[in-house]
């Protein structure tokens, strides 16, 4: 009889994770949500976890110019699905903003997700960096302030702090932040809804916040121009970690090449904390 038992159970399907899931039309399901995954071919010199905008798919997030251009520089793609059923926006993130409420710790999701990628994937994302865009870039503020052990440094694009900014941040992070000076859906300055209800947060007083998080001692940045009139401001003397801030003439979203900029930043942030010798 027991021999039988373990026959049955031998034949029965495998879970979805176990038969290869993560491309963009089988997400990886765990128990409080799912995700996309993909692989560089090759050796993976790191993780890239990205939070798609507000209404957004992770299936599109896994597929789209980002997660390509990551894979092709060795790579692994991580694209977690915001999932939040008794909200206004379903597909969204647990961004803390005030008269807001959640279904779903996103922090802990994100945590169940990365230790599901080590196990069923044998990916261990480390050295990880956590970019996210719109909603998705507010998301990263948030882990950064309130969980800075979750990623080794983070890149949000179009998206900080909302309305009431927190007092204070847990410890100091490395941020890299862009933002669109001609941004109207999140403005720099942010924007309120529902009557002045629920209120984007100003990017600058999320600069200042992160600045006496990290030590900084001068408020004035040291800054740069880049090709198509990209301006780099960054505060490198802080008594731990470092803040960059990048603005480009557009819109809601990115510059040209903003995958490779992140990715280069962030192989910097790496190279200064390897040992020396």
């Amino acid at each position: 009889m027991k021999r039988l038992v373990i026959a049955l159970l031998l034949a029965l399907p495998a879970p979805a994770a176990a038969q290869g899931c993560g491309g963009h039309e089988t997400p990886c399901e765990i128990a409080t949500g799912s995700y996309h995954f993909a692989r560089p071919e090759g050796a993976i010199k790191g993780t890239l976890l990205h939070l798609h905008g507000g209404g957004a798919k992770a299936s599109g997030a896994i597929r789209g110019a980002i997660a390509t251009r990551a894979l092709a520089r060795g790579y692994a793609v991580i694209a977690p699905q915001g999932w939040h059923p008794e909200n206004r926006w379903q597909r969204d993130w647990s961004v803390r903003a005030k008269g807001t409420s959640h279904n779903r710790d996103d922090i802990a999701f994100l945590r169940a997700v990365l230790a599901n990628v080590a196990t069923v994937h044998g990916v261990a994302p480390k050295p990880l960096l956590l970019s996210g865009f719109s909603r998705g870039g507010s998301m990263v503020w948030d882990i950064a302030c309130r969980a800075p052990d979750l990623a080794d440094a983070f890149a949000p694009f179009a998206g900080a702090f909302w309305d009431d900014l927190p007092e204070r941040c847990t410890g100091p992070v490395s941020l890299f932040h862009t933002h669109g000076w001609a941004d109207r859906v999140v403005p720099l300055e942010g924007r309120s809804f529902r009557d002045g209800a629920v209120i984007q947060g100003d990017v600058w007083a999320s600069l200042a916040l992160l600045r006496r998080t990290n030590g900084c001692p001068n408020r004035q940045p040291e800054t740069g121009f880049a090709a198509d009139g990209i301006w780099l401001r960054n505060w490198s003397d802080c008594a731990a970690g470092r803040i960059d801030l990048m603005l480009h003439p557009g819109g809601h979203g990115a510059p040209a090449g903003w995958t490779d900029m992140a990715l280069d930043w962030f192989e910097a942030r790496l190279a200064e904390r390897a040992p020396k010798g």
